[in-house]
């Protein structure tokens, strides 16, 4: 399932993600999901938030660089082995994963993987093929 994801950059600093996650949640932004990857300079916060619209102009209006990118929500078997299925799955048709993490889902017995590819609409066909994806987008934005 294709999802909007938010791409906040932030100055590697002391305190930096504080007032970021501060504002969003006065706004009203419930987050789904999130990753946090740093360098020695800057910090990338990817999020995935109820609002999206919403928490892009909130971040905006503050000054912080934000960036809206599609993802894949992929809807997976949580048991030893999972990620390894739709990672191979993907492999063996010569998508490439750029970036993947893991949230929380609601559904019984299955987990849930955020994945930025390089070809969205093959890896979202491939895996729907492979019975991953059996998700709608309001599901994963107000997990």
């Amino acid at each position: 399932m294709k999802v909007k994801q938010l791409s906040v950059f932030i100055e590697n600093r002391k305190g930096n993600l504080a007032p970021v996650l501060s504002h969003l949640s006065r706004g009203g932004v419930d987050i789904s999901a999130l990753s946090l990857a740093d360098t020695s300079d800057f910090g990338v916060l990817r999020l995935i938030v109820d609002k999206v619209e919403l928490a892009q102009k909130i971040l905006s209006e503050d000054g912080v660089i934000v960036k809206v990118t599609e993802v894949l929500a992929v809807v997976m078997n949580d048991h030893p082995g999972g990620a390894a299925e739709v990672v191979n799955i993907l492999a063996d048709n010569h998508v490439e994963i750029e970036y993947m993490y893991a949230c929380a889902g609601k559904t019984l017995g299955k987990a849930l993987m955020i994945v930025r590819v390089d070809d969205p609409a093959k890896a979202e066909e491939i895996l729907c093929a492979n019975g991953f994806g059996d998700t709608k987008a309001n599901e994963i934005y107000r997990i």
